[in-house]
């Protein structure tokens, strides 16, 4: 029988569940206290995880938040180590992930058109 999922996307969503608790739970740095992750990419040999996060405020510069999370990496991979079941834990890369702030930005103009065509 086929797996529904192959190994990248199973450790993919592992890491990406992990760092969200560690993030949230037991970072100390204020500039990635707002943000959330949104998805992991993992490279296929397994060695670098592109690690795609979203600020809860999309007017907030995104800026601070990715460099605390490259202050931080060391500690994120630390923890990965200590809950995964792999050989060797991928290298963190972040990515601003900025999916959130174009939707806002297509509803407004929505908005907008429908506003428009409603006072004519």
């Amino acid at each position: 029988m086929p797996r529904e999922f192959s190994r990248n996307q199973r450790l993919g969503a592992q890491l990406r569940r992990i760092l969200s608790e560690v993030i949230r739970f037991e970072s100390k740095d204020p500039g990635v206290a707002d943000l959330t992750l949104t998805a992991v990419e993992l490279s296929k040999d397994l060695s670098v995880a592109k690690i795609y996060f979203s600020l809860l405020n999309p007017d907030d510069d995104p800026k601070l938040a990715l460099d605390g999370l490259q202050r931080a990496s060391g500690f994120l991979r630390r923890r990965l180590g200590n809950e995964l079941t792999v050989r060797h834990v991928p290298e963190l890369r972040f990515v601003h992930d900025d999916s959130v702030a174009h939707g806002v930005q297509i509803s407004r103009l929505i908005d907008d058109a429908t506003d428009a065509d409603s006072s004519r």
